[in-house]
């Protein structure tokens, strides 16, 4: 089973193709340009490297959100339009989930942060379990001082942070978390579309197809338009 999957939620592109057995190809930029420049060159260099075409993929998987509201209507809009075309199934998987993926051996919580707007942070508390990873707690919008409260109920439990809002905790604000507290080393620290590949094969072997007409991105909180249009101000 060969799977294209896309993740453009945050300021990173990227795209893999991923089969039951290994990652077979991944691009991953880091830079300035928007994802409607690059995500479809990507796909097209992606599949040309990895000697395949269109119609020897089997699915596509999409990060869904949270994160960048323009990214992730991006990034699932060529994914439906691939999956329209082939006739492929698509199937979406979170951001945080993807992400907190790419700690698999991590002892302790978990913790991925995406940026938000208005000083917030995306988070959740994950944990690696018997059962393979495990959030233990709801999908999260909230200021980096009401995470790291959450996170001293845990009794100096070893944390985990990764993700690109990072930047957004302050020294003195990382310090309540005590000795325990570890960043994730930069080549795991962002987003990655082979975990939201393997995740997506995952949902598919237990047949957790999402359909196009109803596959929208997760937000956690409306966007800035969608609150105006509440307030009557649209």
């Amino acid at each position: 089973m060969h799977v294209l999957a896309v993740n453009s939620a945050t300021g990173v592109a990227s795209v893999a193709v991923v089969n039951e057995e290994k990652v077979v190809s991944e691009f991953f930029l880091n830079t300035s340009k928007t994802h409607s420049e690059r995500l479809m060159p990507l796909i097209h260099e992606l599949l040309k490297y990895s000697d395949l075409e269109l119609s020897n993929l089997d699915a596509f998987a999409v990060a869904i959100g949270p994160g960048s509201f323009t990214g992730l209507r991006i990034g699932l809009a060529t994914v439906k339009g691939l999956a329209f075309f082939t006739q492929k199934p698509v199937v979406g998987v979170s951001t945080l989930d993807g992400l907190a993926a790419n700690l698999p051996y991590a002892g302790g919580l978990i913790c991925p942060v995406i940026y938000s707007k208005n000083n917030e942070v995306y988070s959740a508390i994950y944990i690696n379990s018997a059962g393979g990873l495990e959030r233990i707690s709801p999908y999260l919008a909230l200021s980096p001082k009401e995470l790291v409260l959450l996170l001293e109920q845990f009794d100096g439990r070893k944390i985990t942070f990764l993700g690109d809002a990072i930047y957004m905790f302050s020294e003195d604000l990382l310090e309540k978390l005590g000795s325990g507290l570890r960043i994730a080393p930069k080549e795991h620290r962002m987003p990655k579309a082979s975990t939201i590949g393997c995740l997506g094969i995952e949902k598919l072997k237990k047949g957790q197809v999402d359909k196009l007409e109803t596959l929208v991105p997760f937000y956690i909180r409306a966007s800035a338009a969608e609150e105006k249009r509440k307030k009557g101000r649209v």
